[in-house]
């Protein structure tokens, strides 16, 4: 009896190791499997699952991908770089892009943060590269949360990539604003792509922040007018305080 169980014992052991020993094998193993329908939507059902929990999604909007150029020339500016770096734009067209911005075009938050509005970005790359001389490209999807929205773009000049920039925009009141705040984010991206060209370089310089506010700016106290509460905003000299807010 005890024989028969010590042969048997030594079996189990022996189906073991070569279980392990397969099990190494297929696990080094090269070939790529096809993950089955199943397994996919399952991994479906866990990202949806965590896309939930977060309170963020996606539009499912992505660029038609493919190949970077097809057999016709089209290229796919949604994975391609194409021109990135390659040559600098004529002697005109930098002229254009480099001018210094002119004072009375440039406007400020109450937070204290300069701007050039984005008409006058496009205005300026209409003035350079011609209308229909230039484009801006989605690169990705665009991701959504209860509070943003925010998507990639690719700013593109005389058939040439130039430069890559996410754009973001915030928003509040549902769903209901989501329009309106993908234009901004689009307006966003433009904005970031053209600091690439130099437009505007200005109002990333903190030398001329300082000098600009200093001439053109005040900081003073201003109260809201349902709340009472007070607090320092900026404005130009020449305007006054928007509503709710007014000069204390």
């Amino acid at each position: 009896m005890f024989a028969s169980n010590r042969y048997l014992l030594r079996g189990i052991r022996s189906s073991q190791v070569l279980t392990r020993n397969f099990n190494m094998v297929r696990k080094v193993s090269p070939v790529k499997k096809t993950v089955s329908t199943d397994a996919k939507s399952e991994a479906s059902e866990e990202n949806n699952d965590a896309s939930k929990s977060t309170g963020a999604f996606a539009f499912h909007d992505s660029p038609i991908g493919g190949v970077s150029t097809n057999q016709n020339g089209h290229i796919d500016w949604s994975d391609s770089f194409h021109g990135l770096g390659q040559a600098s734009f004529s002697k005109q067209t930098n002229d254009i892009l480099l001018a210094p911005i002119e004072d009375d075009d440039i406007e400020i938050k109450p937070d204290g943060l300069l701007y050039l509005p984005e008409i006058k970005y496009r205005r300026i790359l209409n003035k350079a590269f011609g209308p229909g001389g230039w484009g801006l490209a989605p690169r990705t999807e665009t991701y959504i949360t209860p509070k943003q929205v925010s998507r990639e773009y690719a700013l593109i000049c005389e058939g040439r990539l130039v430069s890559v920039a996410r754009g973001e925009q915030d928003y509040f009141g549902g769903e209901e604003k989501l329009t309106t705040a993908l234009e901004g984010c689009k307006s966003n991206a433009l904005m970031r792509c053209c600091k690439d060209l130099g437009i505007a370089s200005e109002l990333w310089d903190p030398s001329f922040i300082r000098k600009w506010k200093k001439k053109y700016c005040d900081e003073v106290f201003a109260e809201h007018v349902v709340t009472k509460k007070k607090k320092k905003l900026w404005k130009l000299k020449t305007n006054s305080f928007d509503y709710p807010y007014k000069a204390c």
